[in-house]
């Protein structure tokens, strides 16, 4: 029996993702640049089997229904290409992961979980893939899971727009090299760690075809990308946290614009976003990022992560889970 285990870590982004230009392959319609983070991860062994199955458990509970049909969809995709061994590729699957992300809840989740299948899956099957092709593989189960193979500062490219079959070779991720002295940290306010009430895939087609601020939110953010870079190699950290929340911010109006309305923004959202206001007023660094769900992440130096952490946590009625820069996938046979 042959297995594989991988590690992968989730990542937040500063400029984001959201909206798709071609669902199947999972083309993005611009690119983006994430945060990838130490405090979450997913670890997900792969055990071929003697049968042509694929049976999935998450944290010890068998999935079922349209979330095992789209791990089975993934797996087929590993063990349909041409460059798998075809006796290997007759071997079903039987897969165990272990998530610390809540699922579902806007952190991130599906970009560790399908970088830690893809990097498993690959090597279960005999692959010997760049980083550059696992993040490409990784992104036909999750976008943001291209991302989630490397550590610390990623940038997604959108690729090729005008070509699918070339989008879909040049719409990868990589490392964004940082200044020396960029030294930054994260602290998640966990407001709601349940599921939420729409998915990403639903939420960002809707966007995608109701919204009348999407063309403008696609022209910014290939700007904005190619800003942070900047700041990233320059070592403003000021400059990234205005740009990171600034993108947030758009991409929550452009969904708020859609019909009917895509709303994740929850009163106790609107709270720590003004507390982070507060900490700026203050004198302290402090940025705020949100995905598709209540919960807020704030950027800040390293330095600064334990003062920020205690003023957003006020005095314990919210959970606050602080967060460096994390590593890539890591995976053992």
């Amino acid at each position: 029996m042959t297995t594989a285990t991988a590690t992968a870590h989730a990542n937040i982004a500063l400029v984001k993702y959201w909206g798709k230009r071609d669902a199947e392959r999972m083309l993005p319609a611009t690119s983006s640049l994430s945060l990838t983070l130490d405090a979450f991860h997913t670890t997900t062994t792969v055990d071929l089997t003697d049968g042509a199955d694929v049976d999935v458990a998450l944290d010890g509970e068998a999935l079922t229904g349209a979330a095992l049909t789209k791990v089975q969809r993934f797996v087929d995709l590993v063990r349909g290409r041409d460059d798998v061994d075809p006796d290997v590729a007759r071997r079903g699957a039987r897969i165990s992961s272990a998530n610390t992300v809540p699922t579902g809840a806007g952190l991130a989740s599906s970009a560790s979980g399908f970088a830690a299948l893809a990097g498993a899956t690959a090597a279960a099957y005999g692959l010997d893939l760049t980083p550059r092709d696992l993040s490409r593989l990784a992104r036909r189960g999750s976008g943001s899971a291209s991302r989630s193979v490397f550590g610390d500062f990623v940038v997604w490219h959108a690729g090729d727009l005008e070509d699918p079959e070339r989008g879909d070779l040049t719409s990868f991720a990589e490392p964004v090299p940082a200044a020396a002295g960029l030294d930054v940290a994260m602290a998640v306010v966990v407001l709601d760690a349940g599921p939420k009430s729409i998915g990403s895939r639903e939420a960002m087609a809707r966007t995608v075809a109701t919204s009348p601020y999407f063309p403008a939110w696609v022209q910014h953010t290939e700007v904005d990308v190619r800003e942070a870079e900047a700041a990233i190699a320059a070592g403003d950290l000021e400059r990234l946290g205005d740009l990171a929340e600034a993108s947030a911010m758009r991409m929550h109006a452009t969904m708020l614009a859609a019909r009917p309305a895509v709303r994740y923004l929850a009163p106790a959202s609107l709270e720590v976003l003004d507390a982070v206001l507060g900490l700026r007023a203050a004198g302290t660094g402090a940025w705020a990022t949100m995905d598709a769900g209540p919960n807020v992440k704030v950027l800040c130096a390293r330095e600064d992560l334990d003062a920020v952490a205690r003023v957003l946590a006020d005095s314990g009625r919210r959970r606050v889970i602080p967060a460096r820069p994390g590593p890539g996938l890591a995976v053992t046979r």
